[in-house]
């Protein structure tokens, strides 16, 4: 069963991050990000991210809007993004195309599997695991895998200018690793999935209960 607490706190941290996501989706509809595939990134990020990703974003993230980026470029300058940005939080965007992708992974194998549960028995629920919760998260893996090195795919191509065959393994050599690890520790401790997992497993909208038993 799962405590009541860790269902208000997963509950919370989807509201928050629901609302940090929203603002940055309505910023970057005004203000595009240079490389397209970060007005994906951030909003998805900030759905785990919460609060850190929204300062993270309007600190540094603005930094790299196309309309900075091309006026640097006609003025031969380097990007405001590369000058501007500490090293700690380049770091952290560039792990955070990986992690999008993880989180978006997550969250659409959970819905998948809520709506289709003969996905899990698929993927070895009542076979190779009694319990449905280790199937879900072989699906987590797959869709967030799969995200994951496409998200990084589409950062490291246009960046480098490599082949569509150069692009995919760069991707897959930068985050086969790191994305098993995320996927590893975070499927299971994490709010987000963790709300998620508890929402599909319990039926939409209920709630866990405390013992009749009065314990």
């Amino acid at each position: 069963m799962i405590p009541a607490w860790l269902h208000d706190l997963s509950i919370g941290a989807l509201v928050i991050g629901a609302i940090c996501a929203s603002i940055i989706i309505a910023d970057v509809a005004r203000y595009p990000q240079h490389m397209g595939i970060m007005n994906v990134v951030w909003p998805v990020t900030a759905l785990f991210g919460t609060v850190v990703t929204l300062w993270g974003y309007f600190a540094c993230g603005r930094l790299a809007t196309h309309e900075r980026a091309h006026a640097a470029m006609e003025r031969h300058e380097e990007m405001p993004s590369k000058r501007e940005t500490p090293l700690p939080v380049m770091v952290g965007k560039g792990a955070s195309h990986c992690g999008s992708g993880c989180a978006l992974g997550d969250i659409l194998a959970e819905w998948l599997v809520f709506f289709v549960p003969a996905v899990a028995v698929w993927l070895g629920w009542r076979t190779l695991f009694s319990e449905k919760m280790y199937a879900v998260w072989v699906a987590d893996y797959i869709l967030a895998f799969a995200l994951g090195i496409a998200f990084q795919f589409f950062t490291i191509k246009p960046m480098r200018n490599l082949s569509v065959g150069q692009g995919l393994v760069q991707a897959l050599k930068a985050d086969t690793l790191s994305l098993t690890a995320w996927q590893g520790v975070c499927t299971a401790s994490w709010p987000l999935p963790a709300s998620i997992s508890s929402a599909t497993s319990l039926g939409y909208g209920s709630r866990p209960t405390q013992s009749s038993s009065g314990s």
